[in-house]
């Protein structure tokens, strides 16, 4: 999934791309670069008192307090050798400091699957939009001319199957799927079958955001895993967690839970376009070390984008 999106995003890459990018985080740039050039204003040295003003600004826009520490004493050291002349090179630093951060992490190799189907599990508490995600997917794949299977394998909660059969008849999309209450993996298992017998090129599995318990919910998707690899050697190939940009920091504690549980190796941040806190996309990739692989910007099928550093960080601030 991953490389088939990466590896031609410079090429399919539109004005409109960074302009759903830019409008998206619209909320968050009038929240930070607005008020940057209230606090360094005209004439004024730009000194360690300045950033120690510009520090509520930062944490207001939600880069959560570990991270806005870490940006301000690189930015307080270049300030103390007179290296900050004014506010647009404060900008470029800050814009620098950001954009190493998300780097870090989306330079992490993804894996390289060979033959299919590709497997792709969705994990994430309820209510972060996962069952929305994944058919925003399905869209995404659907587009790019490839064959696709929803796997509803969140049995436990009756309207995620009926959720994702909505998303399955409006991507026109198959989905595989039991009844309520039955054995997540078992479903798993059909869905997987029907893909190699078919020679489908993604299957998208659907999870429980929440059981009766968290271990209870982390078992199942360790079973559910075994299921995927005794089909198909080396699934998942990617794990994705769901995360609400809304929530902010108050998300991280769950997504530390899920990351270190359930084999994360990716972010999909939803509601991006709902919030002046967009700089909770920063925090994450700081924080859980995971990169961020797509955000949600709207509640159509194509309101998904493919997660561009470079692209992120510049909407912020122009």
């Amino acid at each position: 999934m991953i490389q088939t999106l990466f590896g031609s995003l410079d090429e399919e890459k539109k004005p409109s791309f960074v302009e759903r990018m830019k409008e998206a985080v619209s909320r968050t740039r009038e929240n930070l670069a607005e008020r940057i050039e209230e606090v360094v204003s005209i004439g004024k040295e730009i000194d360690r008192s300045t950033l120690d003003d510009l520090e509520a600004t930062l944490i207001g826009a939600d880069l959560g307090t570990t991270t806005t520490h870490e940006v301000l004493e690189k930015l307080r050291e270049k300030a103390d050798r007179k290296q900050i002349k004014d506010v647009d090179e404060l900008k470029r630093l800050l814009k620098e400091e950001l954009l190493a951060i998300l780097t870090a992490t989306d330079s992490r190799p993804v894996t390289k699957v060979t033959g299919s189907p590709e497997v792709i599990m969705v994990v994430g508490v309820n209510g972060a939009g996962k069952t929305t995600t994944i058919g925003k997917l399905a869209q995404v794949f659907r587009a790019q001319g490839k064959t696709v299977l929803m796997c509803a394998a969140d049995t436990f909660r009756a309207a995620a199957i009926e959720q994702l059969e909505i998303w399955g008849q409006r991507t026109g999309t198959e989905v595989i799927k039991t009844k309520p209450g039955g054995d997540p993996s078992a479903v798993l298992f059909d869905a997987l079958q029907s893909a190699n017998s078919r020679h489908t090129d993604y299957v998208i599995v659907d999870t429980a955001g929440r059981l009766h318990t968290k271990q209870n919910l982390m078992l199942e998707l360790e079973k559910m895993k075994r299921t995927a690899q005794r089909i198909v050697p080396g699934a998942p190939h990617e794990t994705l967690l769901v995360m609400d940009a809304t929530t902010g920091q108050n998300g991280l504690q769950q997504a530390r839970q899920f990351t270190q549980s359930a084999g994360v190796t990716g972010i999909v941040l939803t509601k991006l376009d709902g919030t002046a806190k967009g700089g909770v996309v920063v925090a994450i990739s700081r924080e859980l070390r995971l990169p961020v692989r797509f955000v949600g910007v709207g509640e159509k099928a194509t309101d998904l984008l493919p997660f561009d550093p470079k692209d992120f960080v510049n909407s912020l601030f122009t």
